[in-house]
């Protein structure tokens, strides 16, 4: 029988985050299968993106995510309705009143995929593994172990994980694939090795064939009985088998699910929604929590040393051409440096709005005058920036290529260097770009923290800044939701104070799903969750 072990008073509040929401359909009259479930099928999925390393300790963009999340539990769940923590792997838990300390009651009989048993063991040397994987190979597990001082097998069944200082987003952490519980046999490889396919789980679905950047193959995972509480049954998955294949064209991806040869699609753009309709299919779509798409800004480079500069492209871009252009009504302006659905979010779109005259105006006081092509000049040097990109989300390039336009009506050349995946890590790990453009989801505030602190991977190239440094870890230590999210709040406006990030608009997930496949969810942070999947035959 499953138990939670109750947060006393604040504690608990502190980790019963705001609700997510679940996600929904164009509403273009398709309706999704209905009857009990079906066992058995392959699901042909396609990517938009290649999958970069099967390790779900090591994963980053969603596309990889995707099919990492398959493999792998995790101690909790997050629910996407309420974003209520559930138990996965862990029966019950608790946390210490300081939020140092957390200890995990671990189910009976949880195997892994080579048949080994998950043990208290087990959680402590993944955590110590990540942690020595590091914020290069492994940037958002060891942001969120920030502080980790180990892990104690209290019993077999048992284990406490420690930190030297508070660390209260660390219980929803723990439902995030990053935090994924892997086996022995997994966790003592090397990165680049645990980067090749072969990794060994408990989760609904096994990996059967990994091809680096370009396909991976999963099997069910015969005897599963240890399901999140937030999936629809605890058991076996119904689908046999998930075959994922690298589509990058929208225009194939989209011809491919409506011709049948696919299952369901990622990134189904909106001049995609009405053919993908016209064949039977639908879309799902739902809003990603956490940091929205926006320009990071190098303050070490060129004239983006100039807070006057970084300040006048918050107002100098039309975020709500940028929507209606490019993507559509299932998107959403940014209006902030959290995306609307993360907890602790603020409408900060009074600051947060098209105004190229006030973007004109600063550049003038600051001395920035137009030069003979309209891009202006001070001191003899062009106000001019590149941006590094990935194609980790398909309408990144159109909405570059229209930022640019709306950026040099007011004076400001940005030129575009799309990278691939790979090729965009290094230059980000060496801080070598005038702006970064991408997004980051997590369901929980302090995706700030480890997007913008000092003493993370700090991609502003920054120094030490008051007040935003302190807010961001001073929200690690407060139990009161209510404290926290005002620290989140204060936060946002920090970093836009400073200049060091520029939002444009916030990422929604858009899976194209064909017309005899149900139960397609969303975790909290928007990733795809197939163990409920099935299809009609």
């Amino acid at each position: 029988m499953r138990r939670v072990v109750a947060l006393g008073g604040a504690v608990a509040a502190a980790f019963a985050l705001a609700a997510c929401g679940g996600g929904g359909d164009t509403g273009g009259g398709n309706a999704e299968p209905s009857g009990p479930p079906q066992a058995g099928g392959t699901l042909r999925y396609g990517l938009s993106g290649a999958p970069s390393c099967s390790d779900p300790a090591q994963s980053a963009t969603n596309q990889t995510i995707y099919v990492a999340r398959q493999i792998v539990d995790s101690l909790v769940d997050q629910d996407p309705g309420t974003g209520e923590v559930k138990p996965w792997l862990a029966d019950s838990w608790s946390v210490s009143p300081d939020a140092r300390s957390f200890t995990f009651h671990l189910k009976d009989g949880v195997t892994f995929s080579d048949g080994t048993p998950l043990t208290a063991d087990s959680v402590r040397k993944n955590f110590d593994s990540i942690v020595a994987l590091g914020g290069a190979k492994a940037p958002l597990g060891a942001s969120y172990l920030v502080g980790y001082t180990g892990s104690t097998v209290v019993d077999p069944h048992t284990v406490r994980v420690d930190f030297a200082a508070p660390n209260a987003q660390f219980l929803q952490a723990t439902s995030t694939p990053q935090l994924g519980i892997q086996a022995d046999a997994t966790v003592a490889k090397s990165a680049d090795e645990r980067c090749l396919g072969a990794n060994i789980g408990s989760g609904p679905f096994t990996y059967t064939e990994w091809k680096q950047n370009a396909s991976a193959t999963l099997a069910k995972r015969a005897g599963y009985k240890w399901g999140s509480a937030v999936f629809a049954n605890p058991g076996e998955a119904y689908l046999d088998k998930i075959v994922f294949t690298v589509v990058p064209e929208s225009g194939v991806r989209t011809g491919s699910l409506a011709s049948g040869q696919l299952d369901a699609i990622s990134d189904a753009l909106p001049q995609d929604i009405s053919q993908i309709e016209a064949g039977g299919a639908r879309v799902r779509f739902t809003p990603n929590p956490g940091v929205p798409f926006g320009l990071q800004v190098n303050v070490t480079r060129g004239p983006l040393r100039d807070p006057a500069v970084r300040a006048a492209l918050v107002p100098a871009i039309d975020r709500k051409e940028l929507v209606d252009t490019v993507l559509g009504p299932q998107f959403k302006v940014a209006t902030s440096v959290l995306a609307s659905k993360t907890p602790g979010y603020v409408d900060l779109s009074a600051r947060v709005k098209y105004d190229p005259d006030a973007a004109r105006k600063l550049l003038d006081q600051s001395g920035w005058v137009p030069g003979a092509d309209g891009i202006r000049v001070k001191d003899g040097q062009r106000l001019s920036a590149s941006v590094i990109f990935a194609p980790v989300f398909a309408g990144n390039q159109a909405i570059l290529e229209l930022t640019q336009q709306q950026l040099r009506a007011v004076g400001f050349d940005l030129r575009l260097e799309p990278l691939s995946v790979a090729e965009s890590n290094v230059r980000q790990n060496n801080k070598d770009f005038d702006f970064d453009y991408y997004n980051s989801t997590r369901a929980d505030g302090d995706i700030l923290r480890t997007t913008f602190a000092v003493d993370q991977r700090n991609l502003n190239a920054r120094g030490p800044a008051e007040p935003l440094d302190t807010l961001l870890s001073q929200q690690l230590s407060v139990t009161d939701p209510a404290a926290r999210a005002k620290l989140i709040g204060d936060a946002q406006s920090a970093v836009l104070d400073q200049g060091l990030w520029i939002p444009t608009i916030e990422l929604s997930q858009a899976i194209g799903v064909g017309r005899n496949i149900a139960g397609v969810k969303f975790e909290a942070s928007a990733r795809l969750q197939f163990h409920d999947t099935w299809l009609q035959r």
